[in-house]
C-alpha cells in the first residue's frame, strides 16, 4: 500500500519510483490504494487517516451504434427471384411496350416465343424450370418474359387473360398461335416448338404485332407508347400525283363506237 500525504504529511509509498515536487514527495507509478494521512485534519477516522480506493480504467467494450436501414438493403448476396433461376442467354425480360415492340420487329426470321407469367402464379412457377430447359435446347429460339404483375395495362391491351400464356411470332408471318398450358399439358408446348423451329425463308419484312393490336395499345392512355396508321403514314409521305385529264368527247364516242361494232361482230 502507498501513502500519499499533503503538505504537512508524509508519504509511504510501495515502489522506489519516487519524485520530489513542491517539497511534497510523489509516487510516480499508480498505487491502487491512496492512503493520505493528515496530522491537522481531523475525522471520524481512526489515526485521522482518510483511505481513497483507486479504480483502474478498464478498456471500452465494442458497441454498435444502430441506425436505420434502408428499404430493400439486404447484406450478403442477393437472393434470386424463381422467374431469374436458370435464365439461358437467349432469355430476357420485357421492359416496357415499346420494347416488345421493337423486339418482335428486329427478330428477323428467328422464331420468338413471348412467354407472360405473374410472380404469384404457382403454375407458372412450376412451369419456368420446363421452359429454360427449352431454351437451352433451342438456342436459336428468343424468349421474352412479360412480367404480369409489372405490365397489367399492357397485358389487357393484348387481351392475356389466362396465365401462364405463350405467343409464337416468325418473320413476315407475325404471330403463328397462343394458348396457355402448364406442366400437365406441356406437350401442347412441345409440338408447338417443333412445328415452328425448323428454319424457313419468310417473304417480306418481320411483321411482329398485327396493326390492330398496335392501334389498342397506342389507344391506352397508361402506356407510353404511339403508332400511325400504315395507310395515313404512306399518304403524308407519298408526293401528290396529279389527276389524269379527262378524255375529249371524240375520242370517248370513237371507243364506245369501236365497242359496238365488236360486240356487233362477234354476234
Amino acid at each position: 500500500m502507498a501513502e500519499v500525504c499533503v503538505k504537512g504529511g508524509f508519504v509511504l509509498p510501495s515502489s522506489r519510483n519516487l519524485s520530489r515536487k513542491g517539497g511534497v514527495l510523489c509516487s510516480l507509478s499508480p498505487p491502487s490504494t491512496i492512503e493520505i494521512k493528515d496530522r491537522s485534519h481531523k475525522s471520524d477516522f481512526s489515526e485521522g487517516r482518510l483511505v481513497f480506493p483507486v479504480r483502474r480504467i478498464r478498456p471500452l467494450k465494442p458497441f454498435v451504434v444502430s441506425s436505420p436501414v434502408p428499404k430493400g438493403f439486404t447484406i450478403g448476396p442477393k437472393t434470386m427471384k424463381w422467374w431469374e433461376q436458370g435464365l439461358q442467354p437467349n432469355m430476357r425480360e420485357i421492359e416496357s411496350t415499346q420494347d416488345l415492340v421493337d423486339s418482335l420487329r428486329n427478330a428477323g426470321d428467328k422464331l420468338v416465343v413471348v412467354d407472360f407469367f405473374s410472380p404469384s402464379c404457382p403454375g407458372c412457377k412450376t412451369l419456368h424450370p420446363k421452359i429454360c430447359k427449352f431454351a437451352e435446347a433451342n438456342p436459336d429460339v428468343l424468349f421474352l418474359q412479360v412480367n404480369y404483375e409489372k405490365h397489367k395495362s399492357m397485358c389487357y391491351s393484348l387481351h392475356v387473360h389466362v396465365l401462364p400464356f405463350f405467343w409464337f411470332f416468325r418473320g413476315a408471318q407475325g404471330r403463328l398461335c397462343g394458348f396457355s398450358c402448364t406442366t400437365q399439358t406441356i406437350k401442347k408446348f412441345k409440338d408447338a416448338l417443333e412445328k415452328h423451329t425448323p428454319e424457313r425463308c419468310s417473304l417480306g419484312p418481320t411483321k411482329g404485332l398485327d396493326e390492330s393490336v398496335l392501334l389498342a395499345l397506342a389507344a391506352n392512355k397508361e402506356l407510353n407508347f404511339s403508332y400511325t396508321k400504315k395507310d395515313e403514314a404512306e399518304k403524308e409521305v407519298s408526293p401528290a400525283i396529279p389527276p389524269l385529264a379527262p378524255l375529249s368527247p371524240v375520242l370517248a364516242s370513237g371507243s364506245m363506237e369501236k365497242g359496238k361494232e365488236l360486240v356487233s361482230t362477234e354476234r
